[in-house]
């Protein structure tokens, strides 16, 4: 007998690989708004968005009505790279919001993952540089393929696949909690990168590219400080690297600004680009300045470089996100959470740290008594997925990232309202209490 639920069918027919549906057994059916249903009736607030990719959460009507008329005006689906109005508008509605340096760049629409805009970047850069290297950063995400697992920090997920992209060094990432220097992490940080790319016995050849997320996500939800960002401009412009800012999550109002490099100061050669900006549909773009363009046709191509369908919900999803200010509401709903998490986390010795910017917060959780070798107690990953479990029986859906997955990590839609805020921070406050053994 074949089995019945939709998670039996999926253990029976999906891959292993198959990760969510493992720490979310829900079966959903319906999303509205900031909520999803299950089979079963449950409804939960989705602070999980698609891993942050609806802005506007499920079947915003904007987005609804935008896809609606591709369907009845008879758009070509898929054009290839063929111009058509529905691209045309999209275009307009990106370079609207862009940072002003880019507004008069150009843009290259990839195959529809954030992954392969990353390998694009890569590419471009590699190309108009004339060079090979790359230097990325610990605590990385940048994809899942070949070449962007070789620019990921996480080393779990490559040490099976040997060789990936060649000429790669990663460097620390500045995080202000769990660092390899300690209490001083962002000014080392920043004098190790300056030195990486300008001392001739650094041992690394002058890159082509540096990149970097504005605020790490699935390294733990690590922003930039400004200081640091402002090192990596000044010393990619004095050695001739591009710098390339990986907004894949944090575009388009997620951490408070529209974009997230402004917060960090980097000014960016590249800007790499999904998730959001396809409102909840795949879509993937980078966007360079004009001065770099210097490749032939053809140099990165792909069937699906962006569907008339995800075109249309990018456009109104970049325009509702503008007209409804909703950088700002993210900013102002973020603070509201990250001030809840912290007085419901009390004097709780597990939490080890909470931060984040805008909608795009973590809690790090931790093992009280046990250090490591910079005096921070070790994460404690089993709480943290613990924790997940507790907020989804009380209706509400987290992820975990981190090291040992032990950062308990809130990516609302942006329309969240106070109150429902409140209430994702009501329910971490009572699954940390009945965490407690």
């Amino acid at each position: 007998m074949a089995p019945s639920s939709l998670l039996d069918r999926q253990r029976h027919r999906e891959s292993s690989a198959r990760s969510y549906a493992r720490r979310l057994p829900v079966e959903l059916v319906h999303g509205a708004g900031t909520t999803v249903r299950d089979r079963h009736g449950n409804t939960y607030l989705d602070c999980l968005a698609g891993a942050g990719a609806l802005a506007l959460g499920h079947h915003h009507p904007v987005v609804d009505e935008a896809i609606r008329r591709v369907l009845d005006d008879g758009t070509p689906l898929s054009t290839l790279d063929l111009p058509t109005p529905v691209r045309d508008r999209f275009i307009d509605a990106l370079f609207d919001v862009l940072p002003e340096h880019l507004r008069q760049g150009r843009i290259l629409f990839c195959g529809p993952t954030g992954a392969d805009a990353v390998e694009a970047a890569v590419k471009f850069a590699r190309t108009a540089t004339a060079r090979s290297g790359v230097l990325a950063f610990g605590g990385a995400y940048h994809g899942m393929t070949q070449a962007t697992l070789a620019l990921t920090g996480r080393r779990s997920a490559k040490e099976p696949l040997g060789p990936l992209l060649a000429d790669v060094h990663h460097l620390p990432f500045p995080t202000t909690y769990r660092s390899p220097f300690g209490s001083d992490g962002g000014s080392s940080a920043t004098r190790l990168v300056e030195w990486a790319l300008t001392d001739d016995h650094s041992g690394i050849p002058a890159p082509a590219a540096v990149i970097v997320e504005p605020v790490q996500g699935e390294g733990g939800v690590n922003p930039m400080p400004t200081s640091f960002g402002a090192a990596l401009r000044r010393t990619t412009r004095s050695t001739g690297a591009m710098l390339i800012a990986d907004e894949v999550q944090t575009g388009l109002g997620r951490t408070g600004a529209l974009w997230a490099s402004t917060h960090a100061g980097l000014e960016p050669d590249v800007m790499v680009l999904s998730k959001a900006i396809g409102g909840g549909l795949p879509l993937a773009v980078i966007v360079h300045r004009d001065h770099h363009d210097s490749w032939k046709p053809g140099a990165h191509a792909g069937t699906f470089r962006g569907s008339a369908p995800a075109l249309a919900a990018g456009a109104a999803t970049i325009r509702e996100v503008v007209r409804a200010g909703l950088a700002e509401h993210a900013a102002e709903v973020g603070d509201r959470m990250l001030k809840g998490l912290e007085s419901v986390s009390g004097d709780d010795p597990r939490v080890g740290d909470i931060r984040g910017r805008g909608l795009m917060l973590g809690v790090e959780l931790v093992a009280p008594g046990r250090h490591d070798s910079t005096g921070v107690p070790v994460p404690d990953g089993q709480l943290a997925a613990t924790v997940q479990r507790e907020m989804l029986s009380r209706g509400v859906i987290v992820e975990v990232g981190g090291t040992d997955d032990a950062v308990v990590r809130f990516l609302p839609p942006l329309i969240i309202t106070a109150d429902e805020a409140d209430q994702v921070v009501d329910a971490f406050g009572a699954a940390l209490r009945a965490t407690i053994r």
